[in-house]
C-alpha cells in the first residue's frame, strides 16, 4: 500500500515528526491532486494515540494547507471524514470549514461496515481566517 500510495503521482505523502526526539508520529498526504484545476484533497492522516489532543494535527493542518495555498497555487482543498468520526467533523467545523455534504455508502471500514462520507471544503480566499483559527488552536496547545 505503502509503495503504491508513493507511486500516485496525484498524492503527496508527508510524515509528521516530532521535533524533540525525532519520531515519527503520524502522516498525512494531499491526494486527488490536480493543479491543473488547482484542487486536492487532504487525508490518510494518522497521528500514534499518544499524540492525539496535542498540537501535531493543527500543526500539520496549517502547514499542509500554507503549502497547498501559497506554495502550489491550489483553489480549493477538501477534506472527508467517516460519519461516526464525530471529533474530527467538530474540529473542521471549528476551523471554518465549510460542510458541503455526505456521500452514502461511500466507502467500507476495515470492518467491512459500509461508511458515510462528510465532505468539508475551505477555497484559497477562505484560507486567511482558517490560517488564524489554526495558529490559534496551536497557540493554545503548545502554551504550559
Amino acid at each position: 500500500m505503502i509503495t503504491q500510495m508513493l507511486a500516485d503521482q496525484a498524492r503527496r505523502c508527508f510524515a509528521v515528526q516530532r521535533l524533540t526526539d525525532e519520531a515519527v508520529i503520524g502522516s498525512t498526504s494531499l491526494y486527488e491532486l490536480d493543479l491543473a484545476e488547482g484542487r486536492a484533497e487532504i487525508g490518510a492522516t494518522w497521528f500514534d494515540r499518544s499524540c492525539w489532543g496535542g498540537p501535531y494535527n493543527p500543526e500539520s493542518k496549517l502547514l499542509l494547507f500554507g503549502h497547498a495555498f501559497s506554495d502550489l497555487g491550489l483553489a480549493r482543498i477538501a477534506l472527508r471524514t467517516d460519519n461516526l468520526n464525530v471529533r474530527s467533523q467538530q474540529a473542521l467545523t471549528r476551523l471554518g470549514l465549510t460542510y458541503e455534504g455526505t456521500l452514502r455508502s461511500h466507502m467500507v471500514r476495515q470492518d467491512g461496515t459500509r461508511r458515510d462520507s462528510l465532505y468539508y471544503s475551505v477555497l484559497a480566499d477562505e484560507w486567511p481566517s482558517v490560517r488564524d483559527k489554526l495558529l490559534t488552536r496551536v497557540a493554545a496547545k503548545t502554551t504550559v
